[in-house]
């Protein structure tokens, strides 16, 4: 049974087994693969088995329904097994999960299903009682992390109309303050985590439904009387600054299709929803916010180190190469204009060997590939910096060219 198509008929004939169990049984065993096979990262025993345990739209959690990890394996006959080093349950081999993936039709919309689960799950009672000065573990709602984390990136994949009225639901009950807005924003996310923590969040249901990018339930929120389309979370960031940096373009055009919507507002540190894109390389997302007038494209932001820097600096640093060419075709963008330290796009991207930005600044004439940057108690040029971190294609590139002086002191 080691070729492939010995496997795929182990494994179908395995799958009959599991379906022809009891009703319980099977509906459990198939389920089990579900979750094993579509979620986001390895599920712990516990999670999975509370998961597994939750009755869909109900109002309330019974422990009573959550099955053992004994009957979990039972019914899914042999095709999983637990980890006891990482805690965690798996398939019981790589080709599984290849198998599974080539026969969607055995799952009925499991990422809606997962959705579902996790929105039932994060709005019952037990869950919405719990506060920030709880314990950070939860040991007796295992599946808490889980559900917070990645709701709205199943339900992003398959929203059903029953995930939509459950996402609502969980923000029409002062989302800000729920459990699983602290869990993704401390967990997930090192914006918060680098930048400080206030004690409230003020992040809403339009913030979060942006920052999974969801979009349904933002279009359905924006026409909400009520909704502030520019509200600020604890860091000064709008649901557009959100939808920008996790580059989710369909919600992006959304919230830019408001007359009241401002595109270009910055959070607490100065960084503009074009710079978080600029960072992260989102090409399709720059595309759409530099259709308009009012964005600025070469505004240089405070950085949590009070460094300056511009979005095309930003874009080089971390070798965005799409993002790089899309702002050096615009008129108002300077290529060579420095950070407050003297830092240029070139030099940024020759300390990061990104061997694409520099040859495309290059190709320039507006670009000094011999300038002085300088760096706190010293001065140092783009091939410097290249040299200092051994960045070898960067250094050839740069001594091929005529004016750039590899002997040129700091």
């Amino acid at each position: 049974m080691t070729d492939g198509l010995g496997l795929e008929g182990a494994y179908g004939e395995t799958l009959s087994r599991i379906k022809g169990q009891g009703e319980e049984e099977s509906k459990l065993g198939m389920a089990t693969l579900m979750w094993i096979s579509h979620s986001e990262r390895p599920l712990e025993v516990n999670e999975l088995c509370h998961a597994l345990g939750v009755e869909i739209g109900s109002a309330d959690l019974d422990g009573d329904n959550v099955p053992s990890i004994g009957t979990l394996l039972a019914c899914c006959q042999g095709l999983v097994a637990v980890d006891k080093e990482a805690s965690t349950i798996r398939l019981i081999h790589f080709t599984l999960q290849e198998y599974l993936e080539a026969h969607p039709e055995l799952f009925d919309g499991p990422h809606a299903t997962m959705a579902e689960t996790c929105l039932s799950y994060l709005n019952s009672p037990q869950i919405k009682a719990l506060s920030d000065s709880d314990s950070s573990y939860f040991p007796d709602t295992p599946f808490l992390e889980y559900s917070s984390l990645y709701w709205g990136v199943h339900a992003k994949r398959d929203l059903s109309s029953c995930a939509k009225q459950l996402a609502l639901k969980l923000f029409d009950d002062d989302y800000s303050n729920h459990i699983s807005t602290e869990i993704l924003l401390n967990v997930r996310e090192d914006y918060y985590l680098t930048c400080g923590s206030d004690e409230s969040y003020l992040f809403t249901g339009l913030h979060c439904a942006s920052f999974f990018g969801i979009v349904e339930v933002v279009a359905f929120l924006v026409e909400v009387e009520a909704c502030d389309i520019n509200q600020l979370d604890s860091k000064g960031a709008t649901p557009l600054w959100w939808a920008a940096r996790n580059g989710h373009g369909g919600v992006v055009e959304i919230l830019l299709g408001r007359d009241d919507v401002e595109p270009d507002k910055p959070d607490n540190w100065d960084r503009t929803p074009l710079a978080c894109v600029a960072s992260n390389g989102h090409v399709g997302v720059a595309e759409i916010l530099l259709r308009r007038g009012d964005v600025k494209s070469n505004q240089l932001m405070e950085l949590c180190d009070e460094s300056c820097i511009t979005p095309l600096m930003w874009a080089a640093e971390n070798g965005h190469v799409g993002v790089v060419e899309i702002l050096l075709g615009r008129d108002d963008v300077e290529p060579d204009k420095p950070g407050d330290w003297g830092q240029t796009p070139l030099a940024c991207a020759a300390e990061n060997e990104h061997m694409g930005v520099v040859e495309i600044l290059l190709r320039r004439g507006d670009v000094k590939p011999d300038q002085l940057m300088d760096l706190c108690e010293y001065s140092q040029t783009p091939f410097c910096w290249a040299a200092e971190n051994g960045h070898v294609g960067v250094v050839e590139i740069l001594l091929g060219r005529d004016d750039v002086e590899p002997d040129k002191p700091g």
